[in-house]
């Protein structure tokens, strides 16, 4: 009787332990002053993921920062998609950023050293769709500012 009143004892302790370890842990997890702009960024992706096509929503071209992290964002969902063999959705991404890069035609020629030939080609005969798109966004910020 002895033995199994001290193992429910040592089972309880251990129990306790580990409950207090992850209140500890969670607490210090969300005292980070990182961890909202992680999760929120981390939810972004998986959002943007989940959509699955890349009719990402387009910036305001007037806003340079904002342009820059569409840009960055872009970039790298696009790498990620085409290391993983999701080549239209990467594709997709990166005439995005190519849209909105300020110098096109070196990121073209980066691109074109760092992928391989079927995949340029693809990117090359996306590029005319986005730049009707950009076209068409400016269009209406133009329209909107006239109000």
């Amino acid at each position: 009787m002895m033995g199994g009143k001290s193992s429910t004892i040592a089972a309880g302790v251990c129990g306790a332990l580990f409950v207090g370890y992850c209140i500890y842990f969670d607490r210090k997890r969300r005292s980070d002053p990182n961890f909202k702009n992680r999760l929120r960024e981390r939810r972004r992706n998986q959002v943007a993921a989940k959509q699955g096509t890349g009719l990402s929503k387009l910036p305001d071209l007037k806003d340079a920062e904002a342009v820059q992290k569409f840009f960055l964002e872009e970039i790298q969902l696009g790498e990620e998609l085409l290391a993983q063999g999701d080549y239209e959705n990467g594709i997709e991404h990166l005439t995005n950023a190519i849209a909105v890069c300020g110098q096109p035609q070196q990121l073209l020629q980066v691109l074109q050293q760092t992928l391989p030939p079927p995949v340029f080609q693809m990117l090359l005969t996306k590029l005319p769709t986005i730049s009707q798109r950009i076209v068409s966004a400016q269009g209406s910020l133009n329209e909107e500012d006239l109000e």
